[in-house]
Formats: structure tokens, sequence, C-alpha cells
């Protein structure tokens, strides 16, 4: 129950009771949680307090609105900030295993407006876009999307790009990839694409890792 005489709001209180009950697995994905009305009534607070609660928890992704249905628990994605960067060379090294790759795509395409922004593309520029299975040992375990500045990055057009991609960014290109911004990763189902390319079943759930890699300078890089 909220504590009527505490110094935290009670939507405050509310908010964290209804947090961690979808943390430690209580509500679960997809999940509806009781009405205003339902919460006022259990909590005995207002429709207003129990109102502001849901809608902070709306905002940061915990909950989310079904018109004429109700409230349900969203499924979350998990973001976070990488200082250091450990390859998949490395890291499949370090766990005594083989990284190697097989190149899909290695195309020009045309931006768009969030590409723009988000790698700080100059007008005219285009993107190089170059598309990896990564293999572990012998097994594929990655499908990598890799996207770049055209004007400054054509040249691994031309590169072998079986390794390391970092490997080949540090000693053909003197830009060596050290932290990343934001990282978002959450839970995708495996489509026809990945059915093909990552020999998993229809259906299969896949991490989903989203990124941007900057050099040692603070430069963009990929």
């Amino acid at each position: 129950m909220l504590k009527q005489d505490n110094q935290i709001p009670l939507y405050i209180q509310l908010k964290e009771s209804i947090r961690s009950s979808i943390l430690n697995g209580h509500l679960k994905y997809g999940e509806q949680i009781p009405t205003e009305l339902e919460l006022s009534e259990e909590y005995k607070i207002s429709r207003i307090t129990v109102r502001k609660a849901i809608l902070e928890l709306v905002e940061e992704g915990y909950l989310v609105k079904k018109q004429g249905k109700g409230t349900f628990v969203n499924k979350r994605k998990i973001e976070r900030k990488i200082v250091h960067i450990l390859s998949f060379s490395d890291a499949c090294k370090a766990n005594g295993l083989t990284a190697s790759s097989k190149i899909i795509k290695r195309e020009i395409i045309q931006p768009t407006s969030k590409d723009k922004e988000r790698l700080q593309l100059d007008d005219g520029d285009a993107l190089l876009f170059i598309q990896r299975v990564r293999y572990a040992g012998d097994s594929p375990i990655m499908l990598e999307n890799n996207y770049f500045s055209y004007k400054d990055f054509h040249s691994l057009l031309n590169e072998n790009l079986e390794g390391s991609l970092y490997k080949i960014l540090e000693e053909k290109l003197n830009v060596k990839p050290a932290r990343s911004g934001e990282l978002s990763l959450e839970i995708v189902r495996a489509g026809d694409e990945e059915i093909n390319l990552l020999n998993v079943a229809s259906g299969e759930p896949l991490f989903y890792m989203e990124t941007t890699v900057f050099d040692e300078v603070g430069g963009l890089c990929i």
C-alpha cells in the first residue's frame, strides 16, 4: 500500500510500485493492468494521481495505451552507453573461436533524413552499405549491417572485408573505433532474410542491436 504521510508524492509511489511489478515479472509483457478506477479504489487515491503515474510509465516505455482496450505492459528496449568497444573478432578470440565473415552486399545507397542527421553527412554525400554474415568457427552468429559516409569511406568498396572491419579501418584508414553512442537492444523474430543467412527457423527470437560508433577523437566513423 501507499504511504499517505510519506514525503514521496503518491503518484511516484504508485509509479514505482507498478514499475517494480513489471521488472520482477509479476506484470508480464502484453498483460493488461487494472483501470484507473480500479487502481484508484485499490490504493485509495484520486484518479488524477493514478493518471499521472500511468502517463509517466507510458512516456518511459513501460506501458502502452491501446485505444478502446486499456493499458498494457509494453515490450521494453534496453538502452545503455558503451565506452569501450570489443570487436566481434576479438570477442571470438577471447572465447577460443575463429571469426570470419561472408560479404552479402556492398552497395552505394541514398541516405534518409535520419541517416543524414545520425551520421552527420554533408549535403550530396551518399551511404556505403556493407552487409556481412559473421561466423564464429563454422557457425553463422550475426547478420551485420554497416553504414558509412561514402565520401569518407569509399575505399572500403575495394577492401577484403572477410576479417575484422575495425582492424581494416585502423590500418588502412587510420580510424580507430573507440566508443559507441546510445545502444538499443531488443528481441525480434527471424524473417526470410535471417532464415536464409543465419540458418535459423522462421520466427526464432533474435537480438537486434543498433548503435553509432565514434573514433578516438570523437569523430563519427560508422
